[in-house]
């Protein structure tokens, strides 16, 4: 392992909301949605950009624009400027507050790497693109944080973000990132306004847990090797296709519902399984959670695309490991069936606080089992390569915080229209075999 590069920090500033921010003290309170994260690892996310010195990509000017732009982005997304907090007068109830004066710690970093390097698709040591990534403390507290690192030679620059999950989930996150490129002047428009009305979720719990909160070390499903890895594995619209059509010739009559995600879910899961080492890794069963947008999905009426916060569910489904681990055909049918068959259940149900409950029980005693737990990061609809600041689309986006979670990171693929990029982190062994076993199936699809 080659040794890791020193980062250089060469300035720390707090940006501050611009209006329309807030010119009193107010607050969100947290419900039953939001609180389930509240002892959760940081999501953390680093967006990689290629820039030409000497053809305009000023880097001063960038750093400039990145600065007043998040001002003004902050402006309409005020409570990312805030902090997590007991609600005053409460021992069980929590709250987003902002108040005038709060703000977000802005970094600017060099870094000795080149773009191109940590930019790429090949395996990559995690402990190099972790530095990329400002620090942020588990618990109460701020609940975002940014960084900005030149790399060498002034010919990238990384766009690092460590944000708060009680705060908000994907679609909201993302949406404020899209707010933040449209206010650097790139000349696209900026998604509607964040709706900041809590009322609008049905929380007959007031927000105070029914279950005990999970733990931080409940909620990072594996433990990150010192030599952990990150590699990124591209299905394009042909090899999903692929995927589908082995699907249905292989069940025959009852063929399930393989969607584009189904068949991206199902193939990582198989090759995933596949690739453990030996064969007391494929006994028994193992488990693959998924989050669902409940925003179109709730009752008695839909709560907007733009509500902000945290407004997932999560659909959980076992399989027999030596079934998802078979080859061929007969692998992905077992997972794409699970994938199918959980999604099926969960679209159309009413959450709440009591059903979190029994996910949290159900995740509990799954992680229990030994079986494993395979989960998922990000989705397509964040359309995460569409974030420009104003220099171009970024190279690669990276969600880092999967190597501590144990999740699947996913994204629309900036290589293929309708291609989905999956994001893997496991130690040099594992990364090796799943990365034999990946190829191994593309390879076998086509030859169908």
């Amino acid at each position: 392992m080659a040794p890791i590069l020193e980062l250089s920090v060469l300035e720390s500033a707090v940006v501050a909301p611009s209006p329309p921010a807030p010119e009193t003290a107010c607050s969100l309170p947290l419900n039953f949605f939001d609180v389930f994260w509240l002892n959760s690892p940081p999501v953390e996310r680093v967006f990689f950009y290629r820039l030409t010195p000497g053809t305009g990509d000023d880097i001063t000017t960038i750093l400039s624009n990145l600065k007043s732009s998040l001002s003004k982005a902050l402006g309409v997304f005020y409570p990312l400027a805030g902090r997590l907090r007991l609600t005053p007068g409460n021992d069980d109830r929590y709250e987003l507050h902002y108040q005038p004066g709060d703000g977000v710690t802005f970094t600017v970093a060099e870094y000795d790497a080149d773009v191109d390097e940590l930019a790429g698709d090949e395996p990559r040591e995690v402990a190099k693109i972790l530095q990329l990534v400002p620090p942020l403390p588990v618990g109460l507290g701020p609940v975002l944080t940014v960084q900005a690192t030149v790399l060498r030679g002034g010919r990238g620059l990384a766009v690092g973000l460590a944000l708060h999950h009680a705060a908000c989930d994907g679609a909201s996150s993302t949406r404020f990132l899209h707010t933040w490129a449209a206010a650097a002047g790139t000349g696209t428009g900026a998604p509607p306004p964040p709706v900041m009305n809590r009322a609008l979720v049905d929380d007959p719990s007031g927000g105070r847990p029914l279950y005990k909160l999970p733990s931080t070390d409940e909620m990072e499903h594996v433990k990150m090797a010192d030599d952990q890895l990150v590699a990124t594995f591209t299905l394009s619209k042909e090899d999903i296709q692929q995927v589908k059509d082995v699907v249905v010739a292989a069940a025959g009559a009852r063929p399930p519902r393989c969607t584009s995600l189904v068949a991206t879910f199902g193939f990582i899961w198989s090759c995933y399984q596949r690739a453990k080492h030996d064969a007391a890794s494929n006994s028994g069963e193992t488990y693959f959670v998924f989050p669902i947008d409940k925003r179109s999905r709730m009752k008695p009426d839909p709560i907007p695309d733009e509500y902000f916060g945290n407004c997932i569910g999560a659909v959980m489904q076992a399989a027999p490991k030596n079934q998802l681990a078979a080859a061929g055909s007969d692998g992905l049918l077992a997972a794409c069936t699970a994938v199918a068959a959980a999604i099926e259940q969960a679209v159309g149900k009413l959450e709440s606080p009591e059903k979190i409950a029994l996910w949290v029980e159900r995740i509990r005693e799954a992680s229990a089992s030994g079986g494993g737990v395979m989960s998922v990061a990000g989705s397509p609809r964040f359309r995460v390569y569409d974030v420009d600041f104003g220099f171009g689309r970024p190279a690669k986006v990276e969600i880092v915080s999967v190597a501590r979670t144990g999740a699947m990171a996913v994204a629309e693929s900036r290589q293929s229209n309708g291609g989905i990029e999956v994001g893997m982190s496991l130690p040099p062994a594992g990364m090796q075999r799943f990365q034999t076993c990946f190829h191994d199936t593309i390879t076998w699809l086509h030859q169908q």
